[in-house]
């Protein structure tokens, strides 16, 4: 079982399942050559896939393009259904840094025929974690700064309200297609400046206020 720790809390959550959105800046949407979406792009990755900072990226032998994908993650605080504004924002327990690491091959040959992108999205350490703030000990402003390095160059970094879509806008539009669950975490988006990284690679990604977290390539 797989869990993430909430800062100046002595306890551990199990995670459920984690929802991801993707194509959430319209940046990144476009420099993948895919259109600005006029609702979230919804897709899963198992609690498996969790790997924390400090620990390895495995690099899977059956892709040879893997690309970072720095987010903001949501913790879902308790169990909601069709939740509206108030009931989805309520829903939201706390904030953490993610990556959504992804075989950019693997999703291209599937998206080129219509297939899904699970092997792409869910490989075994293909999520990295933070640890997490409580949204009792932190207001979310949207005016933080996200950023990932790649051997101290600077990759990504965008505000958080460029997202076309925002937090509560994502929770109450998921709950609409889906139960979410308490424990549950759901991946924000990321930015533009996606790309490649190799074996050796060391990964330094920032969240204003939130987190941080570091990996390395293997």
């Amino acid at each position: 079982m797989k869990t993430i720790k909430v800062r100046n809390q002595n306890k551990e959550i199990a995670v459920g399942k984690m929802i991801c959105v993707g194509r959430n800046y319209a940046d990144h949407a476009k420099e993948l050559g895919n259109e600005v979406p006029d609702k979230p792009v919804v897709f899963i990755k198992p609690a498996s896939a969790i790997i924390y900072s400090g620990e390895k990226i495995i690099h899977p032998k059956f892709s040879n393009n893997l690309h970072h994908e720095v987010e903001l993650v949501l913790l879902i605080g308790k169990t909601i259904k069709e939740a509206d504004e108030k009931l989805s924002e309520e829903s939201i327990a706390g904030y953490g840094l993610g990556l959504d690491m992804t075989l950019r091959d693997l999703q291209n040959e599937a998206k080129s025929k219509g297939d899904p992108w699970t092997l792409a999205k869910c490989f075994d350490t293909s999520a990295v974690l933070s640890d997490f703030v409580s949204k009792q000990n932190y207001t979310l402003s949207l005016n933080e700064e996200i950023s990932l390095e790649v051997n101290g160059k600077i990759r990504q970094r965008e505000k958080l309200n460029m997202m076309l879509f925002k937090p509560v806008q994502i929770v109450e539009y998921i709950s609409s297609l889906m139960t979410i669950e308490e424990g549950d975490l759901i991946f924000t988006g990321t930015p533009a400046g996606v790309g490649k990284v190799a074996a050796g690679d060391k990964l330094h990604a920032r969240l204003d206020g939130i987190a941080e977290l570091d990996c390395e390539v293997a």
